[in-house]
């Protein structure tokens, strides 16, 4: 039996092609910068891009795709002794994904965390919707878990970024997605995550601040790849 979620889901998308269809026009798409432009160091963490498979591009369908892990690099100070390797403490990798589609108006949508992690395994122990304000003072709001896998533990920063709009929630992002559509004609938007492992050798509001900080420093760029 198909949960309420599936129906409310299929409800909200069955509405917005009607919708859709019924204006006959195509969506208006302000020019953006693609997302393999988006720095390459932030919070003082450089990249490494990650290519998607195919089989990951056919599920995500028609978008421009960023998945980048940002670690920091070992700096290089003189040992003191011959045997003696320099002892450098590295900030644990922090990974960052988004998904922006130009259009959904051909059923092209955002995939919910919620659907994609456990297909890889991954349990959720927790989630919460906060408040997140970046360096430029800007607030967002956003979900957080925390999910698990055997012995790993993972902290995670989502949410849905649309016309200068941050929203945690699927649901309240399909029905903004409905409403611009009609009022502006724009169905364009990005899903936005942040990972970063819970080490076993730190605690778990550790990792939530180095999440939050690598975002925090991140997101004044998001409106040169998700207009406003």
């Amino acid at each position: 039996m198909k949960s309420p979620r599936f129906w409310t889901i299929i409800v909200i998308l069955t509405f917005t092609l009607f919708v859709l269809q019924s204006r006959g026009d195509a969506d208006h798409v302000p020019p953006s910068e693609p997302l393999r432009l988006m720095p390459t160091t932030i919070a003082n963490l450089t990249s490494v891009d990650i290519p998607l498979t195919d089989d990951t591009l056919s599920v995500l369908g028609n978008g421009d795709f960023l998945n980048r892990v940002y670690t920091s690099r070992p700096s290089l100070s003189t040992p003191t002794s011959l045997t003696q390797a320099p002892a450098v403490p590295l900030t644990p990798p922090v990974s960052l994904f988004i998904g922006y589609f130009a259009t959904q108006r051909t059923g092209q949508t955002m995939h919910s965390p919620q659907n994609c992690l456990p297909g890889a395994g991954w349990t959720f122990d927790w989630k919460k919707y906060v408040s997140l304000q970046d360096v430029n003072n800007k607030n967002y709001r956003v979900g957080e878990y925390l999910i698990s896998n055997g012995d790993k533990k993972q902290f995670v920063i989502y949410w849905y970024q649309a016309h200068g709009r941050s929203v945690p929630n699927e649901y309240a992002a399909k029905a903004y997605m409905v409403t611009d559509a009609i009022r502006m004609n724009r169905t364009d938007g990005a899903l936005v995550r942040v990972i970063t492992e819970v080490m076993p050798n730190e605690s778990l509001e550790t990792a939530e601040a180095r999440a939050t900080h690598f975002t925090q420093e991140m997101a004044p760029n998001l409106p040169r790849f998700i207009p406003n």
